[in-house]
């Protein structure tokens, strides 16, 4: 990337070869470079000082010169059973995000923003309520892997798993967040391997096609919601743009041309789509194609009057897909009493102010 005027500059924003670019020009070496490359990736540092392999001068330079951090936590909500923490970010132009970190048996998964807001408008989901603030950054999304990755240190963790899940699309600001999945990917870095990563688009049609053609390692998952067109304009408008015929096509040939399996998300409403006409028709809908559906019962959003479907309908649901031959899993609802679907504290925040 080309090196901006310094007082803009961030350093989560810069890939290596960018930071040799930037020391390069404050006449120091490549290998300076590389040091504070590992310090913020590997060490995991919270502050230039920390660096105490480099000369007074420098890092005075780098404080100067290199802002370290976009990120300013504003509330923190832990959930009940203490396995899932919700931190709320304020943006340095006091945009707010949202980031979860979800502990499990054997992972540690983080739920990342992409935007601060979003232009979907899906009626369900309270980032789509609160309309579409701005893109993030690559390094502004890389930074909330980076928190919660000095949280999990202390705990003798690392991160195993992250899904660009949070508020907003992915798709919608697709160059940021495949720049940030390549500094994440790093080896020299975290070193996350692209397998790690699992990316959610409510469905836009030529950025599928787009990501296909890329043949990414990156694990990629539909908010579908809806098997007809009907139902699936009335909770997402997307599907107005791109009808369902068109989304499948679009899926169809990802799972062509990479071999790799997708993931379909479905919110289970109650008495909307959680009946077994519904699971019928998803079976029918996905039938012969390499794919997985995830089912979670809806997290209600004050701006929504649908209600989760009971755990009973849920498990019905499963049964029909799986007599069908589609693979099927019960997620779990996580941190209900923290708001921890995407947006819910945002949107909250942003009505006090």
């Amino acid at each position: 990337m080309a090196i901006k005027n310094d007082s803009e500059l961030y350093l989560f924003d810069l890939d290596l070869k960018a930071l040799e670019e930037l020391f390069a020009s404050w006449g120091e070496p490549a290998y300076r470079a590389r040091q504070l490359w590992h310090a913020a990736y590997v060490d995991l540092i919270q502050d230039y000082a920390e660096i105490s392999t480099f000369p007074k001068e420098l890092r005075a330079k780098l404080s100067e010169s290199l802002t370290f951090s976009h990120l300013r936590a504003i509330d923190q909500l832990s959930s009940d059973d203490r396995e899932t923490v919700k931190t709320l970010f304020a943006l340095p132009d006091d945009r707010m995000i949202e980031a979860v970190l979800m502990h499990y048996d054997v992972r540690d998964t983080l739920c990342i923003s992409s935007q601060s807001g979003c232009a979907m408008g899906c009626v369900f989901c309270a980032t789509g309520q609160m309309g579409f603030k701005r893109n993030l950054s690559s390094g502004e999304i890389v930074e909330q892997v980076v928190v919660y990755a000095r949280v999990l240190k202390a705990e003798g963790k690392r991160v195993t798993n992250v899904v660009v899940m949070g508020m907003g699309e992915p798709f919608h600001n697709y160059e940021a967040v495949m720049a940030s999945i390549d500094r994440l990917n790093d080896p020299q870095g975290m070193s996350l391997g692209a397998r790690r990563f699992t990316i959610s688009t409510v469905g836009l049609v030529p950025v599928i096609r787009r990501f296909a053609a890329e043949k990414r390692q990156v694990n990629l998952a539909v908010s579908l919601h809806a098997a007809n067109d009907t139902l699936r304009a009335s909770m997402m408008p997307v599907d107005r743009k791109y009808p369902i015929s068109e989304l499948m096509a679009a899926v169809r040939e990802y799972t062509q041309q990479t071999g790799r399996r997708i993931t379909f998300e479905w919110a289970l409403i109650r008495d909307v789509n959680d009946r077994e006409e519904d699971a019928i028709e998803l079976a029918e809908l996905v039938r012969g194609m390499l794919c997985h559906v995830n089912v979670i019962p809806l997290n209600p959003t004050r701006k929504y009057a649908g209600q989760a479907t009971t755990h009973e309908r849920a498990l019905a649901f499963q049964k029909v897909l799986e007599s069908r031959g589609i693979p099927c899993t019960i997620r779990l609802r996580r941190g209900i009493d923290i708001q921890a679907g995407c947006g819910q504290l945002a949107s909250r925040a942003a009505e006090k102010n």
